[in-house]
């Protein structure tokens, strides 16, 4: 079959909810990836940064091959054997004193939002039904119901009301309107260092010191969600880190498993974790001892491997490279370690025709809110391959 053949053939059978690129995967090895046709392509997405160790990390997939053949599923009616090494590495990389694992990234996220909520009447006090969560405009953070019932994003919200109550909404790295938002019955700020799917969204230097200081001052929960930040992509193992901020919870997703198994996390304070007792909150898989060995060995290299020291060093000289491009169509260029988004300006008719384009010149990257280009490239990739993937993008951002 080619290429044709195989997206006439999902375009047929499968829900049209996403706008792939027309490239057909078959085969990924570090930071390159082959189609059914034998073309080799670049990865500049890295599955939305699930992919930082790079496609198919031979230690990885060797913790996943030799825990497959011992156990992968015992669910949480027993213990099992890999967990406990798990709940130690969260917990060591954080700083934070409790982990609860999950499976995709929006799980994790609503176990926070529970948390919180519990946290609001079982110790804070607030009366029952009243608690407020405070969030940003541009944000993203999953799509269940409860989750798009926050976001700002119409096509997110269409069609899937009604919506869960008790969230407000606040411009994004406006510490002024975090403060004027906040009243007794605020339970946390939830709220994303860098937004991803946003648009990769800087907030001004200093911004998440500022909410921290806020967040305590009104005993308010400060949470941070790092599924696409987090673990090296921004510089340091989590964004947060730049600004020394300690929070009260972080989730944790994507990367977490190296793409080999959906694995998230929420990790937390003993106060915040504290309110879940047996029966309050689980999941069939999440915890299991095939999810808790990958992750494990995706965590070790990250660490081992300085990853999130190789993305601060690659993503400067990257960023640097991409400024000194001249092109009419660029408005900025931004971002932190090797996320970077570039901006286009509104006559430049949208990012999907450059993806397009860079496609065309072997590299994969994806448009997001129509006119940001987003780069995600493998923490791994070297800075021959950055050149590479530069020589393209200034191609495509001059020729088009």
């Amino acid at each position: 079959m080619n290429t044709q053949e195989y997206i006439a053939l999902e375009e047929k059978y499968g829900a049209h909810n996403y706008h792939p690129l027309d490239v057909v995967i078959r085969r990924g090895e570090g930071i390159w990836v082959w189609d059914v046709e034998g073309k080799k392509y670049l990865d500049f997405l890295s599955a939305y940064s699930a992919l930082n160790q790079g496609h198919c990390h031979p230690r990885i997939m060797q913790a996943m091959i030799d825990q497959a053949k011992m156990i992968t599923l015992t669910s949480r009616a027993f213990r099992n054997d890999r967990l406990h090494l798990l709940y130690k590495k969260l917990v060591d990389i954080t700083g934070l004193p409790k982990a609860l694992p999950m499976n995709s990234g929006a799980e994790a996220v609503e176990t926070a939002l529970k948390a919180i909520r519990k946290w609001a009447y079982t110790v804070k006090g607030i009366p029952n039904d009243k608690a407020e969560i405070i969030a940003c405009a541009e944000n993203f953070a999953g799509r269940t119901i409860t989750i798009v019932s926050f976001s700002t994003e119409e096509q997110y919200r269409s069609g899937f009301g009604p919506f869960t109550p008790g969230f407000k909404v606040i411009p994004y790295g406006d510490i002024a309107a975090l403060e004027k938002a906040i009243t007794p019955n605020t339970a946390a700020f939830f709220v994303e260092p860098i937004q991803g799917e946003g648009g990769i969204n800087m907030p001004p230097a200093g911004y998440l010191k500022q909410a921290e200081e806020l967040c305590r001052k009104n005993r308010v929960l400060l949470v941070l969600d790092e599924i696409q930040t987090g673990l090296g992509r921004t510089g340091k193992m989590f964004a947060y880190q730049h600004e020394n901020v300690k929070p009260d919870g972080v989730t944790i997703g994507k990367a977490l498993a190296g793409g080999f198994y959906p694995v998230s996390a929420f990790v937390s304070s003993e106060e915040v974790m504290g309110v879940f007792h047996p029966g309050d909150h689980g999941s069939t898989f999440g915890g299991n001892p095939l999810a808790a060995a990958i992750a494990c060995a995706a965590l070790d290299v990250i660490v081992e491997e300085r990853l999130a020291e190789r993305a601060a060093e690659s993503g400067e000289y990257f960023m640097g490279r991409l400024r000194a491009i001249k092109s009419r169509h660029v408005k900025e260029v931004r971002g932190q370690g090797l996320l970077v988004g570039i901006e286009l300006k509104p006559e430049a008719r949208g990012a999907r025709r450059f993806c397009e384009a860079l496609k065309n010149e072997g590299m994969l990257c994806k448009e997001t809110h129509q006119h940001v280009i987003r780069f995600a490239p493998p923490l791994i990739i070297k800075k021959e391959d950055i050149d590479w993937a530069l020589e393209r993008i200034e191609k495509v951002l001059i020729t088009l």
